[in-house]
């Protein structure tokens, strides 16, 4: 197998078929996470071999572009191409190539939207959804949320100007090989952790 450089694969019921290693090949940055599945060849040939009396081999190269991930229990079969900079959602069965920057699900898979497009619509709820989480951990444990409950959601009240008032390991771990992007041109939607907070509540109490 090749597989590239700062990737990752989740050992967690992980199957990868190594019958034909040199027919597989993971680019750089990617990240396969838990139940996934990749094969290179099928054994429909053992059922055709009882019934038609012929032993016919089957097999195929399996390529996963760079900066590909995947939700849980992702399956790719043999002679599927993975483009760069796609992602594909958890319990997609991959039956086909796929293209360059998209978003993938179903069973078949196929492609639902553009990575750009989907850029676009996480912007838009990203800001509601940790607000609301925010909102849960007070219904939950009865106290306000701290910073460190947002290891995800700190670039809403976090750029270059303020990024100590942060644990940066946790900024390096989440940004990875876009850190030095995300610092130039990063601008927060909150002036302050607090600002965020009182947003949160102001805007559950705006509903009721």
């Amino acid at each position: 197998m090749v597989v590239g450089e700062r990737t990752f694969i989740n050992q967690n019921n992980t199957c990868i078929d190594v019958t034909r290693p040199s027919m597989v090949t993971i680019g750089s940055d990617c990240y396969l996470n838990s139940g996934f599945t990749l094969m290179t060849h099928d054994f429909v040939a053992g059922v055709m071999r009882n019934v038609y009396g012929e032993f016919i081999n089957s097999s195929g190269r399996v390529t996963i572009g760079n900066n590909v991930g995947t939700g849980v229990n992702v399956t790719i079969l043999k002679g599927v191409t993975i483009g760069d900079n796609c992602f594909i959602a958890a319990h997609s069965l991959v039956t086909k190539s796929m293209p360059a920057n998209s978003i993938i699900a179903g069973s078949p898979a196929r492609v639902i939207c553009s990575l750009e497009d989907y850029f676009h619509k996480r912007m838009e709820t990203c800001d509601e959804e940790a607000k609301d989480y925010a909102r849960s951990i007070r219904e939950r444990f009865g106290r306000m949320p701290v910073k460190d409950d947002f290891w995800e959601e700190f670039p809403l009240f976090i750029d270059k100007e303020n990024l100590q008032e942060f644990d940066n390991c946790i900024i390096t771990n989440q940004l990875g090989m876009g850190y030095s992007m995300w610092i130039k041109q990063h601008k927060r939607r909150y002036n302050s952790f607090e600002s965020f907070v009182e947003a949160a509540y102001k805007d559950n109490n705006n509903e009721k």
